[in-house]
């Protein structure tokens, strides 16, 4: 009973967050809101948008953005097969050894190995970003108010800058960053990739694809913990009427 008055607050509590947090991470901004499959007490992620947004990020988002927090072999609950996985992380190249003769070499990736970073460090990843630090994208749906409208409202929301609007050189305006100015590019362009499965690879698809992709990746657990919930709320809902069953009979022949 304790557990389920704590997940239940908690769920309050991620509730009140996600709307002060979805101001809040604009600055005030009104974000953009799309239909999240996952989201409700019976959502499930929607997987071939995830497998879809995973393409994304490996072809326009890994290049500056790490995935530290999640192992290749976790793919497979997103559908994948256990070659598929293999075969992801194989195009990855790690170090390994040390060898018989105490040398260090390169070997490719295994499904236990975790997404690789684009560099060796965070001041190679200014370097190489004017400065700027990439963030890493684990958990970043989470880390932001707003959750996943604040995720794809930044990615559609670049634009050219208002007239008159101060933009410093090297910057980009975007309608849903706090400021509107940041140092990303627009990294999503029409026709950015080409999907496998032949969907329209539109600045708007691409942004939602990745975007439940990133929120598999920020709570691999959401939909069991939402199975273990319901469980729990039917071994309450049974338990409840059983002991109500049994008040009933033993006042009854009490009279």
């Amino acid at each position: 009973m304790l557990k389920l008055i704590k997940t239940l607050s908690v769920a309050a509590l991620l509730t009140v967050v996600s709307i002060a947090g979805a101001q809040a991470a604009g600055g005030g901004i009104e974000l953009k809101s799309a239909t999240w499959k996952h989201e409700g007490l019976f959502g499930t992620y929607d997987r071939a948008a995830a497998q879809r947004g995973l393409q994304v990020y490996q072809e326009v988002c890994a290049g500056c953005h790490s995935l530290r927090h999640v192992a290749f072999r976790t793919l497979a609950d997103l559908g994948f097969s256990e070659a598929e996985i293999k075969a992801l992380a194989k195009e990855a190249t790690f170090v390994g050894g040390p060898d018989d003769d105490g040398e260090m070499f390169d070997r490719p990736g295994q499904p236990s190995d975790k997404f690789p970073s684009p560099f060796a460090n965070e001041k190679a990843a200014r370097a190489s970003n004017g400065g700027a630090f990439p963030p890493d994208l684990s958990l970043i749906v989470k880390a932001r108010g707003g959750f996943e409208n604040y995720l794809y409202s930044l990615l559609i929301g670049y634009d050219d800058a208002p007239e008159g609007f101060d933009l410093p050189e090297g910057m980009n305006y975007n309608t849903f960053f706090s400021g509107h100015k940041i140092a990303m590019p627009a990294p999503l362009s029409e026709d950015g990739v080409e999907y496998s499965d032949g969907t329209p690879a539109t600045v708007d698809q691409m942004a939602k694809d990745v975007t439940v992709f990133l929120a598999w990746t920020a709570e691999p657990k959401l939909e069991h913990r939402k199975n273990m919930g319901m469980k729990v709320i039917l071994f309450l809902l049974l338990m409840s009427g059983l002991f109500y069953a049994v008040k009933r009979k033993i006042w009854a022949e009490l009279h």
